[in-house]
């Protein structure tokens, strides 16, 4: 299982499957990542935390945490 913890910088992936419960996992959907959506990764902060990418036209900084609980699958 790959994360988007582990997405590379300038790599487009896509959501396969979103882990968590409840509330966690809500506010991941009401940022507007859900299954097969395309996630580019833009920056990633120094010590790795947050990470910024681009989902469906806007930029976004989820938490490492948060990152961990996104399952992707690579772009073909």
């Amino acid at each position: 299982m790959r994360t988007l913890r582990e997405a590379q910088i300038g790599e487009t992936v896509t959501v396969k499957k979103l882990h968590g419960e409840g509330a966690v996992k809500r506010r991941i959907m009401d940022m507007g990542i859900t299954r097969h959506t395309e996630i580019y990764v833009r920056k990633v902060a120094p010590l790795g935390d947050p990470v910024e990418i681009t989902v469906r036209g806007y930029e976004l900084s989820i938490r490492k945490a948060d990152a961990e609980m996104i399952e992707i699958e690579e772009e073909a």
